[in-house]
């Protein structure tokens, strides 16, 4: 399918298209966004955030060693010190209502229990040579894969304890990473600019490439229906891949120079994603392929993780150490 190279902020493309790529809702009509300053003794480096199942919000303090929790309802923030030498990444909750952190710092995977706030760390084997773990998913079986920036694709059994790792096709890269409705587990290279699928027995990965060279995937999200999303840094596009068609559509982000950063499909499936050059967070409408623009209000707001909870997209802004959240009716 040809790559949509030329998008304004509000293309709508004809309604054969359209009805190739159904929306499972409507866009919402009412949005707000509010933020918060993280309210700290310190720069927390705020990296990646996620919901967790109090209400509140955990996020990485890459620069600071901590896990955040955030509690929208007060404002207030709580720090949990991961250990010595810390410095997490990315952070997602588990079937367990944990959060799971990507710690590169330490070599480590670490849980934090929910609301018990205990930590346990699952390091990398003791030969493994640096890794620069980046980010987590579980897959259906309760089993956590991960990232390493360095070039490795990584596995822990939480319930032997086991973390197991291979070397990623074409070395350095692996980033981004996500699990599909059906389980296939979907991982990027930001340094090799394709995706890949994980055969979950062997540990083994089948690159898929892009339309798009060289175009920097950054990370990925599957939708309801099972379409793997990335955000390409390089490009500054935005693309969807269907597995069950083997095909591709590739969709610009408007303005001059994007910088596509983060991606998240919402329970709505619409696509959310952040441009570093229009410090923005956009949402996509696959219905209409229609991008529509938040602004983000302090300069330099670089989100680089999006997720989010039903009528909710939270975001880190690692630039501002502000979380703000976006909200549909």
């Amino acid at each position: 399918m040809t790559s949509l190279t030329r998008r304004s902020a509000l293309t709508i493309l004809a309604a054969g298209a359209a009805a190739a790529w159904p929306p499972r809702r409507a866009l919402a009509a009412a949005t707000s966004l509010r933020s918060w300053p993280i309210q700290a003794p310190h720069r927390t480096g705020i990296h990646d955030v996620a919901p967790a199942p109090d209400g509140g919000v955990w996020f990485t303090a890459q620069r600071s060693g901590e896990l955040g929790w955030f509690d929208p309802a007060s404002g207030r923030t709580e720090l949990i010190a991961l250990g010595r030498g810390s410095a997490p990444h990315g952070v997602i909750a588990g079937p367990d209502g944990a959060a799971w952190i990507t710690d590169g710092g330490l070599g480590a995977i670490v849980r934090v229990g929910w609301p018990d706030r205990g930590v346990r760390a699952y390091p990398l084997p003791a030969d493994a040579p640096y890794a620069n773990l980046n980010t987590a998913t579980f897959d259906a079986d309760g089993d956590l894969w991960f990232t390493g920036q360095s070039g490795v694709i990584g596995r822990l059994v939480p319930r032997k304890g086991v973390v197991t790792l291979a070397e990623a096709p074409r070395g350095r890269g692996p980033y981004g990473i996500c699990t599909a409705p059906n389980g296939d587990v979907w991982w990027c290279s930001l340094a090799g600019s394709f995706i890949a699928r994980i055969d979950r027995r062997s540990g083994a990965s089948s690159i898929v490439e892009p339309p798009t060279r060289h175009q920097g995937a950054r990370r990925v999200w599957s939708d309801s229906q099972g379409r793997i999303w990335v955000s390409e840094w390089n490009s500054g596009n935005l693309s969807a891949y269907d597995p069950k068609r083997k095909s591709w559509r590739t969709h610009r982000l408007p303005g001059t120079s994007p910088r596509t950063y983060a991606v998240y499909v919402d329970d709505r499936d619409h696509v959310w994603v952040s441009d570093f050059a229009a410090n923005a967070v956009l949402r996509f409408d696959p219905a209409s392929e229609a991008f529509q623009p938040f602004p983000l209000g302090r300069e330099g707001a670089g989100v680089r993780q999006i997720l989010g909870r039903p009528g909710e997209v939270w975001l880190p802004e690692s630039g501002s150490e502000h979380i703000s959240v976006i909200r549909a009716a």
